[in-house]
């Protein structure tokens, strides 16, 4: 079975192709390298550069490829960023995942797997989160996936295509072989910051906000490894076999707060860590906790990987190897 995942040379979407590489899957990878890294690409994958923004080039992939299925985790990924340039968002995002889904529905794909975000859930009533929550974008990073999901909706409608959409809180940690992980330029997210500070690559941390009204003032998230995020991909995309459409939210079902996230580091790392408060940073809810139960009863997923040392500790272990990310080879 051959299936195109977009963003293929990023984070999670290496993870991703890795499994499925792994498990048989013939895997081509579409990517502009905008934060994604060529070497992170599995080497029995097809690794083909373009930017889902260039519709000749998308035509042409899926001119010379049919695919059965789609694993989309290309897009602009950045709260912060998306308050402060939201059109890289609200129209990017948008704009490339329009021109997918229309090369698509031509091709007449019929599986379709979307990376979402919990940020679609930016005042959630209940904690932990379930899928049936109302959805109120937090930041244009969330509206544009919201594009995405009713996007989704009436191609299903339309076309016949069967979709899941994964919202997922904090991917964390790497590959427990070591060989693929985390590396963006700049870095923004958390434990890699802290990692670094730990590697005498940064001063020190600082947190964004102190004051929200948490046990420890700084906000708390449901931190979920990026091998659980893959294998529920896979389930995912597996379970689609079926034509039913599906949507979770996945996590671990508990939260950490930035406090506890540093501290476990200060102890795996053996690094004083330090850490001062700065403002909120735009767009970022107090609590995010997922409850994963409906994948759990329908899918069988459960997280290998669901304790924060676990989590710290195989970042810990590529950071160390990897100091400047894949450029340290």
């Amino acid at each position: 079975m051959k299936v195109l995942v977009t963003g293929g040379a990023g984070y999670i979407g290496s993870h991703v192709v890795d499994l499925m590489v792994n498990r048989g899957y013939d895997v081509v990878v579409f990517d502009n390298l905008y934060t994604g890294h060529a070497e992170a690409v599995h080497k029995d994958a097809l690794f083909v550069k373009g930017d889902l923004l260039d519709k000749p080039a998308v035509d042409k992939l899926f001119d010379e490829h049919d695919f059965s299925g789609i694993l989309h985790f290309a897009s602009h990924t950045l709260v912060g960023e998306s308050m402060q340039l939201p059109w890289l968002y609200l129209r990017d995002n948008a704009v490339a995942a329009s021109n997918l889904l229309e090369a698509a529905a031509r091709k007449s794909v019929k599986r379709f797997i979307l990376s979402s975000t919990a940020n679609l859930f930016d005042a959630p009533e209940v904690i932990p989160i379930t899928a049936e929550e109302r959805i109120v974008p937090g930041s244009p990073y969330g509206e544009s996936k919201f594009f995405v999901e009713r996007y989704l909706h009436w191609m299903e409608r339309i076309y016949g295509m069967a979709y899941c959409c994964l919202r997922y809180f904090n991917a964390s940690g790497a590959h427990p072989l070591g060989h693929i992980g985390e590396d963006h330029t700049p870095e923004y997210h958390l434990i890699p910051i802290i990692l670094q500070v730990a590697l005498g690559q940064r001063e020190k941390l600082t947190i964004f906000g102190d004051d929200y009204p948490t046990p420890d003032g700084t906000c708390i998230r449901d931190y979920i490894h990026v091998i659980d995020l893959a294998e529920a991909h896979v389930l995912a995309f597996e379970a689609l076999a079926d034509g039913k459409s599906r949507k979770y939210n996945l996590g671990n079902g508990k939260g950490y707060s930035i406090q506890q996230v540093i501290q476990m580091a200060r102890d795996i790392t053996g690094h004083s860590i330090p850490a001062t408060a700065g403002p909120r940073r735009a767009g970022d809810p107090a609590t995010l906790i997922a409850d994963s139960t409906r994948i759990q009863k329908e899918l069988g997923w459960q997280p290998e990987f669901g304790d924060l040392h676990q989590i710290i500790q195989t970042a810990w272990n590529w950071h160390q190897s990897h100091p400047h990310g894949y450029a340290s080879k």
